[in-house]
């Protein structure tokens, strides 16, 4: 298989951008920009998200059995580039957003348009990203989408021309 065909290729699969938040059971918080998600049942309300395995969010997810998935609206690319890195807790801010401890314990970063809670039902460890299955115990609606819904999500588009992950 031609590597810059591959990457191409995978590329050309659309993504959200979204924060996974996490609190540890040692108490840390913990965040990541995500976009390998996507809802998998109605019944019970399932969401995946590909975590990297390596991650702070992944170990806090995995130990602590609950997480919560921001979603980020349009126009919120700084907030996406903010969680590129390991999150930071300053002056109650989440790497510099304002946030909220969840039902579940993980941070819901108010700035987002909104979020899901979630308790692990499953990881599947598999590659150098697991999927991490949710079941959604509780939403959150900061703001109601004009139009619809799915094209209040800012878009892994959005982040500009130079900016891709996948392949």
């Amino acid at each position: 298989m031609d590597a810059a065909t591959k990457k191409t290729v995978l590329r050309m699969i659309p993504y959200g951008i979204y924060v996974m938040t996490a609190k540890g059971t040692d108490g840390q918080l913990a965040a990541a920009t995500v976009n390998f998600v996507t809802q998998t049942s109605f019944s019970p309300p399932l969401v995946v998200v590909g975590v990297k395995e390596d991650s702070g969010c992944h170990l806090a997810a995995r130990e602590s059995g609950q997480f919560a998935l921001n979603m980020l609206g349009k126009g919120q690319q700084g907030a996406a580039f903010a969680f590129f890195k390991p999150a930071e807790v300053e002056d109650g801010k989440l790497s510099g957003e304002p946030f909220r401890p969840g039902e579940n314990g993980a941070p819901i970063i108010d700035s987002a348009i909104a979020a899901v809670e979630c308790k692990v039902a499953e990881i599947v460890a598999l590659g150098d990203h697991h999927v991490v299955i949710g079941e959604v115990t509780q939403v959150h609606l900061h703001k109601h989408p004009e139009g619809r819904p799915d094209a209040a999500i800012l878009e892994m588009k959005d982040l500009g021309d130079n900016v891709f992950y996948g392949g």
